[in-house]
């Protein structure tokens, strides 16, 4: 095949900004609704077990953030190394650089694992698993066996979106969670594994992301890109291209994961176990209500990266834009469901056994909670303008400012120096994000004004 060919993903992504993040966002919108499924689904089905097996999935739920935030981070590296020399106009770089990023994956990947297997049971301890902890390590220490797989499917998509197809990973990520949801039950219930059902089975579903996405690019080979290894050139800049955008966003959802390990630990000191439980559930639901906002967002990286690559400075500018508006739409929208259908939604993962109890505060942390949405629009959009320029470091740098800088000041200052309680920890994640999402907003706006500016 000729370089030419399968190319129609590359026109788009080089053509009108705001088509081509449209033409990438509706793909990656329910690509990212499916992956929120992964935990919803074990969540749900575990909730059956208990409120103590519920919290202690929950206490896991930052180290599995620890895990996708890696795979997601080295997708996001090599989304932005691949579109770049694609807007350079250079395929044979843009080849080497996607076998690049598989090879940086799985080094990675058994780096993590070793480092996990042997810290993961001081890491629940410190964040207060107490009761729970035997949950917690059961579903933990499964997870972390075949984390090679959470990362890896992960970091596969950021091949697929530098070539801007967004639509296979699509397929790939429906199929999986078909198969999440038919196992689930047969593992944890019929099996009678507990919660080490729901780990094998949510790693069974990763593993078959990765087979179909191996098979599309060796197999049926009718991708843009070809990362064979016949293709492989190791040069340094590409590695750097890729590790300067993917560690620092590796390292910005590593944050997270360390934020919501403070603030687990937080609730546990101001509540007891069953705030974590509406925290880790309740926040499964941000995460799903917040989906378009973040594929907007991953989206615009390769918009922005291949119109920096071909010098298209305007086109960053109209993206950025768009990306705010259509985000915001989305953020109102998901704000008046959440609100009005709160009770409804807490249902769902506390309707059975010791789990009731928990229903009225996980209502009332999602009626709150959602008041940050509209500000997260704006705030995401920008942040992933500076990985689309390649500058990750300052990407990162907004990421820990708005979570362990903002949001855990306020939630300290609400939560415990005020004396609110939960209540106020809630509010402080809501304050921290107002204020952090709009300085990033801002920023984002004056480094696009700089770049026309000093190549026009």
């Amino acid at each position: 095949m000729n370089s030419n060919e399968n190319s129609e993903s590359v026109d788009v992504l080089l053509g009108n900004p705001k088509k081509a993040l449209i033409s990438m966002s509706i793909p990656l919108i329910i690509s990212l609704l499916i992956s929120s499924l992964y935990n919803l689904i074990d969540a749900a089905w575990v909730s059956g077990l208990g409120a103590d097996a519920l919290a202690g999935v929950g206490f896991f739920t930052p180290v599995f953030m620890i895990l996708v935030g890696f795979g997601n981070g080295l997708g996001a590296g090599a989304a932005f190394a691949i579109s770049k020399y694609i807007g350079e106009d250079n395929k044979s770089k843009a080849d080497n650089a996607s076998i690049h990023s598989i090879l940086i994956d799985i080094a990675v990947s058994i780096l993590i694992t070793i480092i996990l297997w042997f810290s993961l049971i001081p890491i629940l301890e410190a964040m207060g698993a107490g009761q729970t902890i035997g949950y917690a390590t059961d579903y933990g220490n499964i997870m972390v066996l075949g984390s090679i797989f959470i990362i890896l499917s992960n970091a596969l998509y950021g091949i697929y979106r530098g070539e801007g197809e967004s639509t296979r990973p699509m397929y790939a990520m429906m199929a999986s969670a078909i198969l999440n949801m038919i196992l689930d039950p047969i593992f944890i219930y019929t099996l009678n594994l507990g919660v080490k059902g729901a780990a094998i089975a949510t790693l069974i579903s990763a593993l078959f992301v990765i087979l179909i996405l191996v098979y599309w690019f060796y197999i049926k080979n009718d991708t843009y890109l070809k990362p064979r290894l016949s293709n492989f050139d190791y040069k340094s800049d590409i590695s750097f291209d890729i590790v300067k955008v993917g560690i620092p966003a590796s390292i910005q959802l590593l944050n997270n994961a360390f934020f919501a390990a403070v603030f687990s630990a937080l609730l546990a000191y101001l509540g007891s176990t069953d705030s974590v439980a509406v925290y880790s559930t309740g926040w499964r639901i941000v995460i799903i209500g917040t989906t378009p906002i973040l594929a907007i967002g991953t989206a615009l990286i390769s918009v922005i990266a291949a119109n920096y690559g071909a010098k298209n400075y305007e086109n960053i500018k109209i993206a950025h834009r768009y990306a705010m508006k259509i985000s915001m739409i989305f953020a109102f929208v998901v704000l008046i469901l959440t609100n009005v259908f709160a009770s409804d939604i807490a249902s769902i993962f506390a309707s059975s056994g010791s789990s009731v109890r928990i229903a009225a505060e996980l209502t009332s942390f999602l009626q709150w909670i959602v008041i940050y949405y509209p500000t997260m629009a704006v705030g995401v959009a920008s942040t992933y303008v500076f990985q689309g320029l390649g500058k990750g470091i300052t990407a990162m740098f907004q990421t820990i400012m708005r979570e362990t800088g903002f949001t855990i000041f306020f939630a300290v200052l609400l939560g415990v120096v005020c004396g609110y309680g939960v209540w106020g920890a809630w509010m402080g994640i809501v304050l921290g994000e107002i204020v952090s999402n709009n300085l990033t907003m801002v920023w984002a706006d004056r480094q696009i004004k700089k770049l026309i500016n000093i190549n026009g």
